[in-house]
């Protein structure tokens, strides 16, 4: 009689989680290995119909355009900004935004976005550094403790968006399992308070986001590596968690590498990881297209 109970109490979780959660293995999607020079790349995005991606903190201040066919990479931009922790990158019609808000420990005081223009990236050559940055500094209002609390904070933080000319950032919340959408205004001198709009409780740490036709992707994973996307529909400008998102389960980071980017455009989801060791072995970095046809 137990037996019997267990096995129809196993099928109703597997019913329910079927319902809740689309599968889509990316493994299937792999474009390509990404050259050894981004092992740590950190976020894409599109600008100008190209693909760029970097790495984070302590890797070179480079913007790297990539081959979204083939993950080659095409060109390498050279910057005199610091890279502390560089996690995600976006742009508006002019500028190029590169955060350095990556806060692990939760003790950071000197988060920022930088602004350049993107004239002055693909004017300096390889070999020299593209200038005219201007830096955003901003802060988390509600953070009044600064403790070393590594991955056990909700202050880290490495998705953005540029829309309706503000920055939106989605926290990676490592104690509450959850994302917060804050706005930065990148017009306001001096330091500021990023303003609080929503949140949503997501069970992984977001990692990325992107923004395209009216939908925002967030990807990311959790402790046990499982890799997840969520696509919100933007209910009012710049307002994504009032309705359930489409939920879908992507693989492990044990195959598929430590996922940190999405780029999303007409023809479908550009999604970047970077390599991933473990006891078990060690995944590559790679770079993987789903095509929009693939998508509920």
């Amino acid at each position: 009689m137990n037996r019997i109970f267990i096995f129809l109490a196993f099928l109703v979780f597997q019913t329910s989680f079927a319902q809740k959660i689309n599968f889509l293995k990316i493994r299937k999607y792999e474009v390509s290995v990404l050259n050894d020079s981004l092992k740590e790349n950190s976020g894409l995005n599109f600008f100008r119909g190209k693909l760029y991606t970097f790495n984070d903190g302590g890797n070179s201040s480079e913007i790297f355009e990539i081959d979204g066919q083939s993950g080659k990479i095409i060109k390498t931009f050279k910057t005199h900004l610091q890279n502390q922790d560089w996690e995600a990158i976006s742009s508006d019609s002019l500028n190029i935004y590169i955060a350095d808000f990556g806060n692990n420990a939760g003790t950071r005081k000197d988060l920022k976005i930088y602004r350049i223009p993107f004239e002055s990236v693909v004017s300096a050559s390889s070999a020299s550094s593209a200038t005219n940055a201007a830096e955003i500094p901003f802060f988390f209002s509600q953070q009044k403790d600064f403790t070393k609390r590594l991955i056990d904070n909700d202050y880290d933080a490495e998705a953005m968006i540029f829309l309706n000319g503000k920055i939106h950032l989605f926290t990676k919340e490592w104690r509450s399992k959850a994302v917060t959408h804050y706005t930065v205004d990148p017009e306001i001198n001096g330091n500021q308070a990023a303003q609080a709009e929503e949140t949503f409780q997501t069970d992984f740490v977001v990692t990325d986001a992107s923004y395209f036709d009216k939908k925002l992707y967030l990807i990311g994973y959790t402790k046990k590596t499982e890799v997840f996307l969520n696509i919100f529909r933007e209910t009012e400008p710049g307002i994504f968690f009032r309705q359930e998102p489409e939920k879908y389960y992507l693989g492990t980071a044990l195959s598929v590498g430590q996922i940190e980017g999405i780029a999303v455009d007409e023809n479908g989801i550009y999604i970047s990881g970077e390599e991933f060791r473990s006891p078990l072995g060690t995944a590559k970095q790679r770079l993987y297209f789903i095509p929009k046809r693939k998508l509920h």
